[in-house]
């Protein structure tokens, strides 16, 4: 651990070194993000998970940079070129884009117009060139006229190739430029000839141009994905006249023959060299920020998807709705165990009303059924209607589930293993109930991609938008916290020390040993180490356990301090859980130690007064309007309820119970200036909207959220 590295992450994050350096420590101990965060306070100064996780990926960024240098140093060494100078300046440079300049005159390069003309001999010419001192320029090329050249033009020519290089390759030229890109380059898209037909999604950009550093990410994105299928052509420049100034600037000391040469040689090195080079560096950058941008988004939506309300422990009966194929039934208990499935056609073409109304009834009071779970796609709002009509002899809630991602899972190998000898459509209707009863659990399952939150999740750097989205998971998953005697393998695995094989090993030892009932048992699991015993712990929960901490967020290795605060008030844990009166009579600053502080007993006490408290809200009932069923029932002006089912930088998607989304566009969510979507709506969010604009053609649907 490189103490340069502290300090420049330090800097960068605008925290002491100390703390860097502690949690960095915590990361090579084996220690995760959540257990750092929740149980390692004291020592990283009570560091968030957002602040942990740019620690740690600003080290990763220094790591790979450090591998880089000594890849450069060793190419230089092997050529001979590298002098003590050259090696401390590329030792202190911390800049990827710095470090490339520094290297590229000694990257291996392929031949090109430069290298052919300095096998010719021309280089000395070239310096001479260069120079720009008063000289006869004929009679110095005269001198390297040769077998390999053939004229003075022929060796001006070729010297001018190895100046235009020189200036590509000079690292204050490039930096300028980079300063001119950045400021003023554009972004022109335009479609390519005779592709306008095919590619008429891209009409918005047939014929655009923006500054690229103020270009939205969605906007970047789709040109980008146009540019990919084929459809645009893009450009990225500042104007030309100004990079060829700055230029002149730099190189030009003159005003003579020599000095018009090297204006040639540095046009040529703009055009062929320079612009190519920095246009493929400023995409790049451009495109980078646009993937952080939309991952961002993105992650913010998985986030509030995973921590959706639960219903919790309810029976459900869920319904995958169809037409002619039917509509899938399950019944589930309160663990979302599978009790029964079957098929009814309420819907067109069979229309068999009576008995599916038999059936359902049936149902509901033979399984005491308490919800009922019904999913959003196709037949979902004939199929609510007919379940509104049903009158059971239990009181039930009616709740519309989002399916996206559903199909995923019922063909995915997750599902083959939780249920192989259930077809699809029975699995995706197990799955529409369980995501009413505990959405994190069953959404940990599927790819966060599928899940229909974000934009232009398929479009951005797949490896950072997996290891964002699986942080986005980890998080949500140890901040809840999961049951160690109920969840799957697929939410175990996501607990803070616990991999796919410990989660595996945890099952299997429950299904030979019965229910856990302390934590302690965990360490009987195969290859449940120390370490990972730490990691996890505390993220456990046993209902009933015999130790009543074991169901709380209070971890093992502050048992002690928990039974010293009971002891000291001669009373017992149980009584400290359930008495405010006695947990207020605790003096904190006498439990301080050598290991845990107040940040540390200021969590317990808080974890005393709420254990085990589900950090989510609590599930609402919501209603369609009953007016509109399809997007022809839609007339401007009318006002309907609608859920917000996705959020991105251009506005909010709602979900108003037909088959299109519509969208609120930025500047209709509130009366005022909005710079982000997601600071005045959430996901899950129950909204009213104004219908302001239908296009039935291209089956899109303007609402506007304005006066409510």
């Amino acid at each position: 651990m490189l103490k340069k590295h502290i300090k420049i992450i330090s800097i960068n994050c605008n925290i002491k070194e100390k703390q860097v350096e502690n949690t960095l420590k915590l990361f090579s101990q084996g220690a995760t993000v959540p257990f750092i965060s929740r149980y390692r306070k004291e020592l990283t100064g009570s560091l968030d998970e957002v602040k942990i996780n740019f620690i740690n990926e600003q080290y990763k960024v220094l790591s790979e940079l450090e591998k880089r240098k000594k890849t450069v140093i060793k190419t230089i060494k092997e050529q001979g070129k590298l002098t003590e100078e050259l090696k401390k300046l590329i030792e202190n440079t911390y800049n990827s884009g710095d470090l490339e300049d520094i290297y590229l005159p000694y990257k291996p390069k392929r031949k090109t117009k430069a290298t052919i003309a300095k096998e010719m001999g021309l280089e000395p010419l070239a310096k001479f060139i260069i120079k720009q001192e008063l000289s006869d320029l004929q009679n110095e090329a005269e001198k390297y006229i040769s077998d390999k050249v053939n004229s003075t033009d022929e060796a001006i020519i070729g010297a001018k190739y190895i100046i235009a290089e020189w200036i590509n390759e000079n690292k204050y030229a490039r930096n300028k430029l980079r300063n001119l890109f950045y400021n003023f380059a554009t972004i022109k898209s335009n479609i390519i000839k005779g592709k306008e037909e095919n590619g008429i999604k891209y009409a918005d950009y047939f014929e655009s141009e923006e500054q690229l550093n103020k270009i939205s990410s969605h906007r970047l994105l789709a040109m980008l994905r146009g540019e990919s299928e084929g459809f645009l052509k893009l450009i990225i420049k500042p104007p030309e006249n100004m990079a060829i100034e700055e230029l002149i600037k730099i190189f030009i000391k003159g005003d003579n023959e020599l000095s018009i040469e090297v204006n040639a040689a540095l046009t040529d090195s703009y055009k062929r060299l320079l612009s190519p080079s920095l246009e493929n560096e400023f995409q790049k950058y451009a495109k980078e920020r646009a993937d952080k941008e939309a991952i961002k988004v993105f992650a913010e939506n998985l986030k509030q998807l995973l921590l959706a309300p639960p219903l919790g422990e309810k029976r459900v009966l869920a319904i995958d709705p169809g037409y002619k194929t039917g509509c899938k039934i399950v019944c589930l208990n309160e663990q979302g165990e599978l009790l029964h499935n079957e098929t009814i056609y309420p819907n067109k073409p069979q229309q068999e009303i009576k008995q599916a109304y038999k059936k359902v009834v049936s149902l509901i009071n033979a399984y005491k059924i308490d919800a009922i779970a019904i999913g959003n796609g196709t037949a979902s709002r004939e199929t609510e209607s007919f379940v509104k009509n049903l009158k059971p002899d239990r009181k039930i809630q009616v709740f519309i589930v989002s399916e996206n991602g559903a199909s995923i899972y019922s063909a995915s190998s997750v599902a083959r293993e939780e249920f192989p000898e259930y077809d699809v459509t029975v699995r995706g209707a197990i799955s529409i109930g369980r995501r009413l009863i505990d959405p994190l659990a069953e959404l940990v399952k599927i790819d966060p991609k599928s899940i229909g939150v974000g934009q232009y999740q398929h479009d951005v750097d797949q490896k950072k938008l997996k290891e964002n989205l699986d942080i986005v998971v980890e998080s949500c998953v140890n901040k809840v916290g999961v049951d160690l005697n109920t969840a799957s393998k697929h939410l175990l695995s996501y607990i803070s020390g616990l991999g796919l094989s410990l989660s595996k090993n945890i099952v299997e030892y429950r299904q030979e040993n019965e229910k856990f009932t302390s934590r302690e048992q965990l360490k009987n699991v195969p290859l449940m180490g120390d370490k990972s015993f730490e990691q996890c712990a505390g993220f456990l929960r046993i209902r009933n356990a015999e130790n009543p901490l074991d169901n709380s967020a209070v971890h093992p290795e502050c048992y002690k301090i928990v039974e010293n605060m009971a002891n000291d008030l001669n009373c017992s844990i149980t009584d400290l859980l359930n008495k405010e009166e006695l947990r207020n009579k605790i003096e904190i600053n006498n439990y301080i130690n050598s290991q845990f502080g107040l940040p540390t007993l200021n969590d317990i006490l808080e974890e005393l007064s709420k254990p085990s408290r589900d950090p989510r809200t609590i599930i609402k009932v919501f209603e369609f309007s009953k007016d509109i069923r399809n997007i022809d029932d839609l007339k401007t002006g009318m006002i309907l309820p609608g859920i917000i089912n996705n959020i991105t930088n251009f506005g909010a998607f709602v979900d108003l119970g037909i088959k299109e989304n519509g969208l609120i566009h930025i500047s209709q969510l509130k009366n005022e200036f909005v710079k982000n979507p997601a600071d005045i709506v959430n996901l899950h969010q129950h909204v009213k909207v104004k219908v302001i604009n239908i296009d039935k053609e291209r089956k899109r649907i303007q609402l506007s959220m304005k006066d409510f």
